[in-house]
């Protein structure tokens, strides 16, 4: 799998610079680096338009192509608007469809879970949470 973008350091840190080179996106903490020949880290902030801001931290397998661990909080300005993690919940019903994945939303974001359709630890979820941003800034100029 040498194409795919979570096969080594330098593919997912050419991957993520691109998925970071749009207009929506003022500037970006978001750096990749290795922990291991064969593992990395992503982590840091990229701050949109309008105030929001995504927080992401990734833990990489290179060798396997996989997303092993994450977190991803979206905010604009102090206020944090949502949250996925893969903390199982298997006693929730609800999530079961996603199992690990979910997304805390409000009313009472630590404990409102919702499936995560769409987030996976085989391929980057990234564009996903960047155009899920994008969104909400569209929404609010609409």
């Amino acid at each position: 799998m040498p194409d795919h973008p979570l096969h080594s350091l330098a593919t997912y840190s050419n991957f993520v610079a691109e998925a970071l080179n749009r207009p929506s996106i003022q500037r970006s903490t978001v750096t990749v680096w290795s922990a291991s020949p064969y593992t990395g880290i992503a982590e840091g902030e990229i701050f949109f338009l309008d105030g929001f801001r995504l927080r992401i931290r990734e833990e990489l397998d290179f060798d396997a192509c996989l997303i092993t661990s994450y977190g991803y909080e979206g905010y604009q300005n102090d206020e944090r608007l949502y949250w996925y993690d893969d903390f199982p919940h298997p006693h929730d019903s609800t999530l079961i469809s996603t199992l690990p994945h979910h997304k805390h939303i409000p009313p009472d974001i630590k404990h409102h879970r919702v499936p995560a359709l769409e987030i996976r630890f085989t391929e980057p979820n990234l564009p996903l949470l960047v155009r899920e941003v994008e969104a909400l800034i569209e929404q609010k100029h609409d």
